[in-house]
Formats: C-alpha cells, structure tokens, sequence
C-alpha cells in the first residue's frame, strides 16, 4: 500500500527515484521504498538530540518513515513537547520522549538505529573544529549509553566535527568491548546533497538525475567531491569544477554565514540525515544493492577512518568501495587532506583516551 503523506509531492519524487540506481543513492530522500509500507519487519529508531534544531525536523521525516515501528525521543530538555507534536501525525510509529539523563537508558533500550545530532551548532566564525570541546564530550557520554543499552544498533553520527566525533565513539564502544566497526557511521550525506545540488545547477541538468560521490572527510577541505566520477557527464571546465569543489566545502559556512548568527544548516543536514538513516533501514531490512557514501573504519587509504561509496546490508556495512579512477585535481586535493583529516580523527581517538 503506498503512503501518501506528502500528496503531489510523491509524484516527484518517483520520478525521481525511477532514474537508474546511483553510487550515492542517498539523495533522492524518501525512495519508493520509503514510500512503500510492505511487509517488513519492526523498526525502533531513536534519535538523540531530539530538540535541537537539526532533531526535529530530522524526528518529522522519520516519523514519516514507515519502516519505522517506534520512535524514541530524547534530549536534555523539551523532548515531551516535540514528542507531543510529531505523535500526532497520521503515520505509524509510535512516538515516545525522553528528557533528561535518567531517562536516556530507556530511550535506547532495543533501538535498531540510534540517530546523534546532539551538540552546539556552529556560529558565524565558529569552525567545525571549534565545536570539538564541547560537542566531543557530549558525544562520549551518549555513546557510553549506546554501548550499555543498545549494543547492537547502527550508530548514525550527526555531531560534527563528524572527523572526531566518529572516531571517539569508536574507541568508547571499543572499551566498552561492543565495537562493531561495520555498525558506526559519520553522517556526510548533506555533502553529496549539496554536491548534486550545484553540480546539477552548474551544468543545467535535472538534479533528480544526478549522481557525485563525495569521499574523505565532513569539514572542510577534507570533504572531496568526485565530480569527474558525476553523471551526467557535463564536461565543466576545470574552473566550474574547482569552484564547485570550493562551494561544497564551504556549503556549511555559506548557510551559517547567511542566517547572519541565527542558525546554522539544519534543515537541509535534517533532510541528508533522514535520508541516510531510511538507507540503514533498508539495509537492515534486506533490500539490495543499497549503496551510500558514509566515513567509515576504512582500509581504503592509510587513514584509519575515510569517507566512500559504502554498501549497506543487514548488519551494516557489507563492503567499503575504492576510489576509483581520480582526475588530476582529485587526485591532489585528496593528498592535501589527509593531513587534517588525520589530524581530526587522531585529535578524537586522544580525547577518548585521555578523558
């Protein structure tokens, strides 16, 4: 039976999902089997950090997930109110909230996926590095809970430094000796969104058509879109692919910098969130040939941690891809990041250990 929430707008979004599967497929948001409530089995997704201003647009679009059977709301305060709110939307999964560390345990308890956008958001000025002190130490104390509650959840992590946080969260599981390397995930979704998004502009193609791996990282210039990988083929000069390398770097700055100290990029991370995690769930249900980019544990370079074309089954990751053929251009812009991208995810494997 297909469920009809968004009217006209499932029309689009079949059309979009007709075009031939992608290398990062994730985003064509709400895929027909997003929209297609068959038989499947129960699904309890928590997300923590549930008020936030990524947590509840990302809670509205799982909610609207029908793969998903329960929705676990939690965050340190508020959490009743938008449980409230998104319960009454006319879908299956039924909502709970949780607020306050007491009661973080029984948010988790037999969750399937656990979503983390939790944390402070960037300010104008503010790097991704910046958020590090504060949001590192947030990180640690849910995944704690994580690996005590739900050992066996996939771990969506939204937290940036996402080049950090990931790699925090790994050594938390490792000493809690629940670490399942193919059960974490650093969440760079939002940068394929937005690679597609200004590819497609650039080359005046129908986005809905596009495909542009991202590897590397999620800040920066560790964040590396493959546009020579993009289909299809445009044949931008050099300069349009340089500039539209940059913009996708900075995509996060430019979102930041026009809320002029308002917000940051939380509807459209919401979005590249929920996409990503409906992914997981279609992994986790059988579906084939599920295939994303996601910073994962990686032997793909010498970084311990690398973001890639990933393959996502029942438990997880089923296969890490390689690279690929890379231009010229690609192919310097991923040595110069490797520096920082190790220095992030060395900076994060420390505080885990020292903290």
């Amino acid at each position: 039976m297909k469920i009809t929430m968004l009217g006209s707008a499932v029309a689009a979004l079949k059309k979009a999902t007709a075009a031939s599967p992608s290398t990062c497929a994730s985003t064509h948001l709400l895929s027909r089997s997003y929209y297609y409530a068959g038989s499947s089995p129960e699904r309890k997704v928590a997300i923590l950090g549930a008020a936030g201003g990524i947590g509840q647009p990302l809670a509205l679009l799982m909610k609207l997930n029908p793969f998903v059977s329960s929705l676990s709301l939690y965050d340190i305060a508020n959490t009743p109110g938008v449980a409230a709110d998104v319960s009454h939307i006319n879908s299956p999964a039924q909502v709970s909230g949780y607020v306050g560390e007491e009661e973080l345990g029984k948010s988790l308890e037999g969750s399937d996926l656990v979503i983390i956008p939790a944390g402070v958001p960037r300010k104008p000025g503010m790097t991704r590095d910046d958020l590090f002190n504060i949001n590192a130490g947030i990180v640690k104390s849910l995944c704690v809970a994580i690996a005590k509650y739900c050992p066996n959840a996939l771990v969506n992590m939204i937290s940036n430094p996402v080049n950090s946080t990931v790699p925090i969260a790994a050594e938390v599981f490792k000493k809690a000796g629940t670490y399942d390397e193919k059960k974490l995930f650093g969440v760079t979704t939002l940068d394929v969104v937005r690679a597609k998004t200004f590819y497609a502009g650039k080359a005046k193609v129908p986005v809905a058509d596009v495909d542009v791996p991202v590897i590397g990282g999620h800040a920066g210039i560790t964040i590396l879109p493959l546009f020579s990988q993009a289909t299809p083929k445009a044949n931008l000069p050099d300069d349009d692919i340089e500039a539209l390398t940059k913009r996708t770097q900075d995509g996060g700055t430019e979102v930041v910098e026009a809320k002029a100290g308002k917000g940051s990029a939380t509807l459209s991370m919401a979005y590249a969130g929920a996409v990503f995690a409906d992914a997981c769930i279609k992994g986790l249900n059988g579906v084939p040939d599920v295939v994303e980019c996601s910073f994962v544990q990686s032997s793909v370079t010498e970084l311990p941690f690398f973001a890639s074309q990933v393959k996502l089954g029942k438990n997880g990751v089923e296969k890490v891809y390689g690279l690929g053929l890379l231009s010229e251009f690609e192919k310097q812009s991923l040595e110069k990041l490797k520096p920082e991208l190790k220095a992030s995810i060395e900076k994060g494997i420390k505080f885990a250990n020292q903290n």
